[in-house]
């Protein structure tokens, strides 16, 4: 973090890395900027980002709380930058589980490197964090990338784990890299600040930027992940398709089970977005079974009020209910959970079999890779233009261990550290979760002193 630091902010700033931080200034040599003479953009007013040009993490009114914001450097192009364009060898991989949008941001990095900056030599990397030792690379072109836009998942291929950074960073010199694309979560971000560590230490000139990406939309920090509009769109669809089959039967229940391990972002949006649902389960709000004001009390009200019933549960949703192996992980070292959706429809069953007195029709969908194999629709592509482009901005002008992503409408340079330091979750007590409470007309599933410990919890 700098409090005045070499341009002297008056404020706190979250700093990312220059070349001129760790390398000898004999190694580095400015240039003008090739969208100088560029005619998309030479007529264009203070195109070039102020190096002091700053965005505010937290909006907050008054003098006072505005010297306790915290902020980040506005992305965007600058005046000088230290790669010439026939010296750039970048390279782009994709890491993690798909998400709508991916094959959008490698286009428009690829693009963006030849028609802003006149850069002819990008690779893609294949097959996640392991391609770089164990697979080769393929040449990537405007030409070739023209249209991967329309497809779904990565035309690089992906995967989980296979992180060895000294190997990695080998690979990266031996190729001659200097630039490097990294598109992936939280577990591939912090992979990437391994990668750029190591890089420093090796007083490299190569500069390593990360794209934040997650379906879940629980990064920190950033407004929104790209593909997160596309997925509650998506996810209508499987909703309508519970809605017409639970309407469609008597005591119908259509139970849609959403991404959302840790984090209930898809499900809250994708039922408020519905307006179908008539209750919505997410990790971040408990709920029990049994007894007066639980789930079932609710599933039988709604069945006797109007005949059918549609339910939204997040996949990390009633962990606490389900007897697992908490220490089971991933390859990318996110907890397992059992699936939640086809354990709460089992309880459900069981428990209308046993009272005997009510026949049910329960219809079960689970969308999950349907949503994440689709190409993103048309505010998703503008988003990941968005990205590509800032991040090849930054990267030309010479900041490194940086990601990049929207602040408060703005988008900024964010170190590495600001987005995996936690997840984002769903606050129970603010207005959008209310507003869902409202949609569905479900009990919340807390007693008053879970209420009052809630509150406490978010104020602090």
């Amino acid at each position: 973090m700098v409090t005045g630091g070499d341009n002297h902010f008056p404020f706190l700033v979250d700093d990312i890395p220059h070349f001129t931080h760790y390398l000898p200034p004999q190694h580095l040599k400015e240039h003008s900027n090739p969208l100088h003479n560029h005619p998309a953009y030479s007529t264009v007013d203070q195109y070039f980002v102020d190096v002091d040009d700053v965005v505010a993490e937290n909006i907050v009114a008054g003098k006072k709380a505005q010297k306790r914001a915290r902020y980040f450097r506005l992305a965007g192009p600058r005046q000088q930058v230290f790669f010439e364009p026939q010296e750039v060898h970048a390279c782009i991989v994709t890491c993690g589980g798909l998400c709508p949008g991916i094959n959008t941001v490698i286009r428009e990095i690829v693009c963006g490197l030849h028609h802003m900056y006149g850069v002819h030599d990008v690779v893609g990397i294949q097959g996640g964090y392991k391609g770089f030792y164990s697979k080769n690379t393929i040449s990537l072109t405007p030409k070739s990338v023209n249209g991967i836009h329309k497809r779904g998942g990565t035309i690089l291929g992906t995967s989980r784990g296979g992180h060895g950074t000294s190997k990695i960073v080998d690979s990266i010199q031996h190729r001659g890299i200097n630039q490097v694309y990294i598109i992936g979560g939280d577990g591939t971000q912090k992979g990437v600040a391994a990668i750029y560590e190591e890089i420093r230490k090796r007083g490299l000139k190569v500069s390593v930027v990360g794209i934040p990406k997650t379906i879940d939309n629980d990064i920190p920090v950033i407004d929104k992940s790209f593909g997160f509009d596309t997925a509650i769109e998506e996810a209508q669809r499987a909703i309508d398709a519970a809605h017409v089959e639970a309407e469609s039967n008597e005591n119908g229940i259509g139970v849609v089970r959403l991404m959302g391990r840790n984090s209930g972002f898809i499900a809250m949006h994708a039922t408020l977005a519905s307006r179908d649902v008539d209750c919505c389960l997410i990790p971040e709000s408990p709920f029990y079974l049994e007894g007066e004001g639980g789930l079932f009390e609710y599933i039988e009200h709604c069945l006797k009020e109007q005949g059918h019933m549609v339910m939204v549960i997040a996949e990390g949703a009633g962990h606490e209910l389900i007897s697992e192996d908490k220490n089971q992980i991933d390859a990318s070292g996110n907890k397992l959970h059992e699936d939640a959706g086809s354990w709460l429809s089992q309880q459900i069953k069981d428990h209308f079999k046993e009272k005997g007195n009510i026949s049910i029709n329960l219809k079960y969908i689970d969308p999950t890779y349907m949503i994440r194999a689709v190409p993103s629709n048309a505010s998703d592509n503008i988003y990941c233009t968005l990205l590509a482009h800032n991040a090849i901005h930054g990267a030309m002008a010479g900041y490194t261990g940086f990601t990049v992503g929207p602040v408060n409408g703005e988008h900024a340079y964010i170190p590495f550290q600001r987005i995996t330091e936690r997840q984002n979750k769903v606050v129970t007590t603010d207005r959008m979760w209310a507003r869902v409470l409202s949609s569905t007309n479900q009990p919340t599933f807390l007693n008053p002193k879970q209420v009052n410990d809630q509150q406490t919890t978010s104020h602090n």
